[in-house]
């Protein structure tokens, strides 16, 4: 009898510890991803970063499954983007060559999307370039490499964040760290 390969997956939470009503400490997380039946359940940061086992293969299944479970403990919807472990390798892989290649940007945010965008969406979101900055987008990731002299403290300075759906953002630092810890990168 053959048994079901586990796979490793990150999630990214979605818009949780942004004040006191949307509060999830990365412990409350652990416990409420392995209740739902996921092992391995490690966290990274208290910014909603989890890294699991599953044999489940469907992505959208995840998903589904934690945001119930996130709802059922929290009381509100917490919209979660999961990746394979593979997959993340790639934002990650895209992250690095990215910041080689424009060694002179201030700040590189990377928006990790629930769903691909379209072409006209890609498009869209590419033109959003400036003297600011600009956007890359590659498959469910998009990067937003600012230049030196955006508005400081704006994670979004090219008003890019509300073309691409359901998304939460880390800094490149952040994906590299997580890919080192979790995605053996």
């Amino acid at each position: 009898m053959q048994t079901e390969r586990v796979t490793t997956y990150l999630a990214f939470l979605r818009a949780i510890n942004l004040g006191a009503k949307r509060v999830f400490p990365k412990g409350d997380i652990r416990r409420v991803v392995e209740d739902a039946g996921f092992e391995g359940v490690e966290t990274h940061i208290n910014t909603g970063n989890v890294r699991f086992e599953s044999r489940m293969r469907s992505r959208e299944r995840i998903e589904r499954v934690l945001e119930k479970a996130f709802m059922a403990d929290r009381g509100f919807e917490v919209p979660t983007i999961v990746y394979s472990a593979a997959e993340f390798r790639a934002v990650a892989q895209q992250t690095r060559e990215l910041a080689d290649a424009h060694p002179g940007i201030a700040r590189h945010y990377v928006y990790l999307l629930k769903d691909e965008l379209t072409p006209g969406q890609v498009a869209d979101v590419e033109a959003r370039a400036d003297g600011r900055g600009r956007m890359v987008v590659s498959g469910r990731a998009a990067h937003g490499l600012l230049e030196p002299g955006y508005q400081e403290g704006a994670v979004d300075p090219l008003s890019a964040a509300k073309l691409l759906g359901v998304a939460t953002n880390r800094n490149a630092n952040v994906i590299r760290t997580l890919a080192e810890k979790w995605c053996d990168a």
